[in-house]
C-alpha cells in the first residue's frame, strides 16, 4: 500500500495511544490517513502503564481541576466505547489516622460531583471490619477504617490494537515496523516523510498536507529532524519520567479491589491492583535521560514499592515473589522554566506544537485523555489551515471494534487469566484452527493465528507482550512457550519471529536490580 504514490490529507509519525486516537478521530471525519510505527504499536509507553482509566485523584489536590474533569468525562467514553477491554474498579484508601476519613473523603465527594451523571458509584466510608473484609491482606495496625471509591480499569496494549483495527477500518493505513527516517520539506513547510520498513528494508517517500509527530517521550528527535539546517538550536519539551511495576500473586491482594496509598514516603501514589488474575504494583516517578526501548527499573525504585507494600500489607511481598519488572517512560511537559527538578510536580495536561515549518507535535496528557487529545490535535491542524474543516468528531460514541453491541460484556479483568479479550470476535477465533490446542494459560494456537491475521502481529513479543499480556504477568512462563509460539507466527507470516530475542527480553522482565 505504501508503495502507491498517493498524497495523504495526515501523516502520523507514532502507533501509541496518541497517535492512534488521532489516526481514528481523522479517519472517522473521512480524511486521508498514514500512520507509522518504526516498532509495534504501543511497543513503548501506551503498554506500560498501571492499567488504569481514571480521573486522577491526586490532580484535584493540585488544584488542576479541569483536567480530572475532563479525565472523567474520557473515562466514560473509554467504558462505553470499549466494554471488552475496560471495567470499573472499586478502590479502598486505608485510613491510619482520624484525620485523613474527612481530608481524603472530602476530595473523593468531589471526584464523584465531577463526574456527575457518568460516575461509575458513589464514594463511601468503610469501617475497620468492612475494610478488612474488603481487603483481606490490609494491615491491621491503627487502621481507623477506609473509604471505597470507583474508578476504571483496561488493558492498555489491546485497547491500541482496538484503535489500530477500528481506524483501519474507518479507512486509515497504518502500519508497524516501519520507521521514519526523515522529514520532506517544500516552499518551506513540511510536505512528507521518508520511512524505511525494517522488515524488508525498501524505503518510501509519503506525501502529506499535514505531518502530525505524535511519538511520546521521542518528540523531540522528530522535532531537531524539522529543518534541521536553520541553524536554530531546538529545546525539548519534554522531561522524561519513569515508572515502575512489578507484578505478583494474586494472594497478596485477595478479592476484586484495588488498593491505593495516595501519599507515599516520595509523594506519589501507590496502588496494588488486580489485574488479569494477578496483581500490579507501582508506580515510582523518576526523572529519565537516556531513552531506552527497555529501560532499566532502579535498584531504589524496586525497595520503595517492596517498602511501601509492606506498611500496608500483613503479608508483602518480597523480591522472590516478583514475577514480572517492567518500566513505562512518561512524555511530561516541561514547564516554561523547568529547572530540572521533581518530575511528580510536572503537569500530566497535553501540548500541541506547530513549528515554523508546520510540523505538529502533540505529547503529553494520558492514557485516559487520548481521545480529548487527538481532538484536540485535529483542531490546531484545521486552525492553522492544515487540514480542511471537514465534518465534526465521532468517536465520543464510535464502539472499538471488538465491543458487543447493545448488553454488558461479561467480562472482569481482575479474574480473568492474561489472555486477549475478544468481544464479539470470540467465534471468529474458535472457528480458526488449533482452537483446542492449549499452549499455556489458556492461550490456544487459534489466538496466536488470529493476532497475526488480524491484528498486526510479527514476532513472538508482539504476540506475547501486546497481543496476550503473558510477559507482563509472569515473564518466566512467557519465555517457556516462546518457541511454540515462534512456530506458529512463522507459518503465518514466514518471516522470523525472533524468538531468541524474546527469550532475552523475557530474562529482562525477570531480573531484578542488585
Amino acid at each position: 500500500m505504501l508503495a502507491q504514490p498517493r498524497q495523504y490529507d495526515l501523516a502520523i509519525i507514532g502507533g501509541g495511544a496518541t497517535g492512534l486516537g488521532i489516526a481514528l478521530d481523522a479517519a472517522s471525519r473521512g480524511y486521508s490517513v498514514v500512520l507509522l510505527e518504526s516498532d509495534d504499536f504501543a511497543k513503548g509507553t501506551s503498554s506500560r502503564s498501571t492499567k488504569l482509566v481514571h480521573g486522577g485523584v491526586r490532580y484535584l489536590a493540585q488544584g488542576n481541576v479541569s483536567l480530572v474533569h475532563e479525565a472523567l468525562h474520557e473515562r466514560a467514553t473509554i467504558l462505553h466505547n470499549a466494554p471488552h477491554l475496560a471495567q470499573p474498579l472499586a478502590f479502598i484508601l486505608p485510613c491510619y489516622k482520624f484525620w485523613e476519613i474527612p481530608f481524603y473523603g472530602i476530595g473523593l465527594v468531589l471526584y464523584d460531583l465531577l463526574a456527575g451523571r457518568r460516575g461509575l458509584g458513589h464514594t463511601r466510608f468503610l469501617g475497620v471490619k468492612g475494610t478488612q473484609q474488603s481487603l483481606p491482606n490490609i494491615h491491621p495496625q491503627h487502621l481507623k477504617g477506609s473509604l471505597q471509591y470507583w474508578d476504571g480499569q483496561f488493558d492498555d496494549a489491546r485497547l491500541a490494537l482496538a484503535l489500530a483495527r477500528t481506524a483501519a477500518q474507518q479507512g486509515a493505513l497504518l502500519v508497524n515496523y516501519c520507521k521514519v527516517t526523515s522529514l520532506s520539506h517544500a516552499q518551506g513547510r513540511v510536505s512528507g516523510l521518508t520511512a524505511l520498513d525494517t522488515e524488508s528494508q525498501q524505503q518510501f517517500k509519503i506525501q502529506a498536507h499535514c505531518v502530525i509527530n505524535a511519538t511520546g517521550v521521542w518528540v523531540d528527535a522528530i522535532r531537531k529532524q524539522d529543518n534541521p539546517d536553520s541553524g536554530k538550536k531546538i529545546s525539548d519539551i519534554v522531561a522524561p519520567s519513569q515508572g515502575v511495576h512489578i507484578v505478583v500473586d494474586r494472594k497478596f491482594l485477595p478479592g476484586d479491589k484495588a488498593l491505593i496509598v495516595p501519599h507515599t514516603a516520595d509523594g506519589r501514589v501507590l496502588f496494588a491492583v488486580p489485574w488479569l488474575g494477578k496483581v500490579i504494583i507501582g508506580t515510582t516517578d523518576t526523572p529519565r535521560h537516556n531513552l531506552s526501548r527497555e529501560p532499566e527499573p532502579f535498584k531504589e525504585e524496586l525497595e520503595f514499592i517492596l517498602r511501601e507494600s509492606a506498611r500496608y500489607l500483613k503479608h508483602a511481598p518480597g523480591r522472590a515473589d516478583v514475577l514480572s519488572i517492567w518500566v513505562g517512560l512518561r512524555p511530561l511537559v516541561k514547564p516554561p522554566e523547568d529547572d530540572g527538578g521533581n518530575t511528580k510536580k510536572i503537569s500530566r495536561e497535553h501540548t500541541v506544537l506547530i513549528s515554523p515549518t508546520q510540523l505538529v507535535t502533540v505529547t503529553g496528557g494520558k492514557w485516559t485523555t487520548y481521545r480529548a487529545m487527538a481532538q484536540d490535535a485535529l483542531k490546531h491542524c484545521v486552525e492553522a489551515g492544515l487540514l480542511p474543516a471537514g465534518q465534526p468528531s465521532v468517536t465520543n460514541n464510535l464502539p472499538l471494534l471488538g465491543a458487543q453491541r447493545g448488553h454488558t460484556v461479561g467480562h472482569k479483568m481482575a479474574d480473568t487469566p492474561g489472555l486477549p479479550a475478544y468481544g464479539d470476535e470470540a467465534a471468529t477465533v474458535q472457528s480458526l484452527p488449533g482452537a483446542e490446542r492449549t499452549l499455556a494459560a489458556g492461550l490456544t494456537e487459534a489466538m496466536v493465528r488470529f493476532a497475526a491475521r488480524y491484528e498486526y502481529a510479527r514476532t513472538v513479543e508482539d504476540m506475547l507482550a501486546r497481543r496476550s499480556r503473558l510477559l507482563f504477568l509472569d515473564a518466566r512462563l512467557a519465555e517457556s512457550i516462546a518457541q511454540a509460539v515462534g512456530d506458529i507466527l512463522l507459518e503465518e507470516n514466514a518471516l522470523d519471529p525472533k524468538v531468541e530475542d524474546f527469550k532475552t527480553l523475557a530474562r529482562h522482565y525477570q531480573q531484578l536490580p542488585d
